[in-house]
């Protein structure tokens, strides 16, 4: 059994869709390691994505894969996406405060990271919108309340454009407007040398290899300086160094990295682009902190040019590209009224 399905059994399972050659479904991992067994030493060995905590753990058919969330509290749902290198755990604080405010809060891990699957392909945006929207639905729902972070922020202004019916208020973090990252991407020389990591992961198999390097230092080192003056805890850093190194999860994590710089003169990305002018019609959050070093303020800015509904920007002075843990407290909050005032 993998890993990241031990020790707590989930309420729901479902065989594995699809998995890549060094994360085979029968959990016997590359080369014969156990699937979740770090390739240099093992260091997530005894550690589980599936901790135990207030929160129940299922796994979920979707789109053609499985998908791990955490699930906390009862009323009208509200998804919650995370960004690279995390996972669901990211969302604790956003967990609880929302389950006391009387939401059912869903933590999901994306395809490829965390408990979900790792299938060898399925990682351009609009697949991966398509997960979002088809857990919704295979969580009994017809629509939710959608907050993402980072990628995973990006996905959710995809999912809102592609399935509008299926998404009730829509939270962005530390995520620019699709269409206004790629024309940053092309003309601007600031946001260009802070993805500098992004341009990186273009090269086969090398940037793979150095992330889970040294019982992943650089992961480390990614979170040390993306972060404002209220750093990540030593826990939280520790568990993403290990989610990254479970087998698979670094390849597999970079993809939708891989296919936006490499789409961008492809006809795949050309149409991409077009079909994201098409407005929000969800009510629409923009967090961004004001001190990210990864996502500029200034790519984030503006992205209500389309967003046909109410459109609220909160920039947080002093705050990096994880507002969601940098200031939990205040981010959690903001999140609960907008929430609340588009309750349906």
């Amino acid at each position: 059994m993998p890993l990241d399905q031990t020790p707590v059994p989930p309420a729901t399972t479902v065989p594995h869709a699809g998995s890549t050659p060094e994360d085979p479904a029968d959990g016997s991992g590359a080369a014969g390691r156990p699937l979740g067994a770090s390739p240099l030493g093992g260091r997530t060995a005894g550690w589980n994505v599936r901790v135990a905590g207030p929160w129940v753990h299922r796994d979920l058919a979707a789109n053609g894969a499985r998908f791990h969330i955490a699930e906390q509290g009862d009323g009208p749902l509200v998804l919650l996406v995370h960004g690279w290198p995390q996972y669901w755990w990211t969302w604790r604080h956003q967990m609880a405060a929302l389950a006391e405010a009387g939401f059912r809060a869903v933590a999901l891990d994306l395809r490829g990271m965390g408990g979900s699957d790792r299938t060898p392909r399925g990682y351009d945006p609009t697949n991966l919108a398509l997960d979002i929207t088809g857990v919704i639905r295979s969580l009994g729902e017809h629509s939710a309340h959608l907050v993402g972070h980072d990628t995973g922020g990006a996905l959710s202004w995809v999912a809102a454009v592609m399935r509008p019916s299926v998404i009730q208020s829509l939270t962005v973090v530390s995520a620019a407007h699709p269409r206004h990252l790629r024309r940053a991407l092309l003309r601007d020389r600031r946001q260009m040398a802070a993805f500098d990591h992004v341009l990186a992961f273009q090269r086969p198999w090398i940037p793979e290899r150095r992330l889970v390097a040294d019982d992943a230092a650089q992961v480390g080192d990614f979170l040390a300086a993306w972060t404002g003056p209220n750093t990540l805890s030593a826990e939280a850093v520790e568990n993403y160094r290990k989610a990254i190194q479970i087998p698979s999860t670094a390849h597999c994590s970079i993809e939708p990295y891989r296919w936006l710089v490499r789409s961008m003169a492809r006809p795949d990305g050309l149409q991409f682009a077009r079909r994201m002018k098409k407005p929000v019609t969800a009510p629409t959050l923009h967090v961004q902190g004001a001190a990210d070093p990864v996502l500029l303020a200034q790519t984030a800015l503006g992205a209500g040019e389309y967003v046909s509904a109410p459109y609220r920007w909160r920039l947080l002075p002093g705050v990096g590209h994880f507002p969601h843990e940098e200031v939990p407290e205040e981010f959690s909050a903001e999140l609960v009224s907008w929430v609340r005032e588009h309750k349906r």
